[in-house]
């Protein structure tokens, strides 16, 4: 099959058959014209009965574009970016996050190295579709990742593609149809009050404290472990200011939560009978009750209390049921404040989340009669 180019950017026509270029006047076949449109792809129309009709559609198609000057930036874009690799195009949008501070960046790294990177580094921008997105979220799922740690990875990935897609890289979102990873309530086990009763008990009296403030104050892990004697503005009521950064190991401000803000909630007797006798055993820093062993000046790390949950757990000193985390004692403050009847709203704001929609999708199924009591009370009030 020959083809003839015309001049550059303007396209090329052809013929389809085994005549050679010398009889396509005579020859019954149509012509066919191949371009690149506005967004740089190439683009191939047929049905034209005359050489002169072929070359008069490129004409047309070539003197639109060139008229356009918003599809030749765009198409500009398009030849710049798509050609180039995950992580390249990655380094450039990485620059223009400003707002991020230096936690955040911090975290944006750590998703990028242990989970984006090892998925897409060498892959060109212009590849990606929403296929592509799913499979990520798949791989995922199939090694085990974390809930949390999924969502702030599809959360991330999802930022570069929207962003590569304002340049116009892609005619259609390379994110719709993709379903987020979802909080599924069938995968969370929560603990009994025996299992609770049993588990805090299991470790040494680091463990026991940790186990109580998740337990009794619906504290995340990282929360837990920033615990402070100061932060008790009232016999029950316990301020949390602050969290134990996974990644950079420091203390940073609290997930969802500007630096200063806070967020007070219910102080159990219990759980006040654990921090103080805590803090006359072992003394605090700055108020601080836990730090690393063998470094004062530090906070406790994060595995410290996983690498109990692992013992506690292989040892079989108590029942732990499958699939049930150190995370789910935080599971069990909400369970206990739903079980009793109070308010999700109030729910909402002591667990931290960012809405009570998070709440409600997390823990719905912890108040499986409330549809059915509000039937009753809705009936008394129409028979009233």
């Amino acid at each position: 099959m020959a083809t003839i180019n015309l001049v550059r950017g303007m396209g090329s026509f052809f013929k389809e058959c085994e005549h050679p270029e010398s009889r396509w006047p005579r020859c019954p076949h149509e012509y066919k014209i191949r371009y690149r449109n506005a967004a740089g792809r190439q683009t191939e129309e047929s049905g034209f009965a005359a050489q002169d009709k072929a070359k008069s559609r490129l004409a047309e198609v070539y003197q639109a574009r060139k008229n356009n000057p918003q599809s030749q930036h765009k198409a500009a874009r398009i030849q710049q970016y798509s050609p180039m690799q995950f992580h390249e195009y990655v380094t450039e949008w990485k620059a223009g996050q400003r707002d991020l501070s230096p936690s955040s960046l911090r975290h944006l790294d750590s998703l990028l190295v242990h989970h984006l990177y090892p998925a897409f580094r060498s892959r060109r921008m212009g590849t990606f579709d929403h296929k592509v997105v799913e499979a990520f979220i798949q791989t995922m799922e199939r090694n085990g990742v974390g809930l949390a740690t999924q969502s702030n990875a599809f959360d991330k990935l999802k930022s570069i593609l929207l962003d590569a897609h304002r340049l116009g890289l892609y005619d259609d979102n390379p994110l719709d149809g993709v379903k987020p990873p979802q909080y599924d309530p069938k995968r969370a086990v929560i603990p009994s009050p025996a299992h609770v009763r049993d588990i805090r008990t299991a470790g040494d009296d680091t463990f026991r404290l940790v186990a109580d403030l998740m337990s009794g104050c619906g504290m995340r892990n990282g929360e837990a472990l920033a615990v402070n004697i100061n932060n008790i503005v009232a016999d029950d009521v316990y301020r949390i200011t602050e969290q134990v950064n996974q990644t950079t190991k420091t203390y940073a401000p609290l997930k969802h939560r500007k630096a200063g803000d806070y967020r007070d909630v219910p102080l159990a007797a219990r759980v006040r009978h654990s921090i103080e006798p805590y803090a006359d055993t072992y003394g605090t820093i700055d108020g601080y009750l836990l730090r690393h062993p063998r470094d004062l000046t530090k906070p406790l790390p994060n595995h410290y209390i996983a690498n109990q949950w692992k013992r506690i757990k292989n040892d079989g000193l108590v029942e732990i049921p499958d699939g049930m985390v150190v995370y789910s004692l935080r599971h069990f403050f909400a369970s206990n404040c739903l079980g009793h009847n109070l308010p999700i709203t109030d729910v909402a704001e002591w667990m931290g989340h960012k809405g009570i929609d998070v709440t409600f999708k997390i823990y719905r199924h912890l108040m499986p009669g409330s549809i059915s009591r509000a039937a009753e009370l809705l009936d008394l009030g129409l028979a009233a």
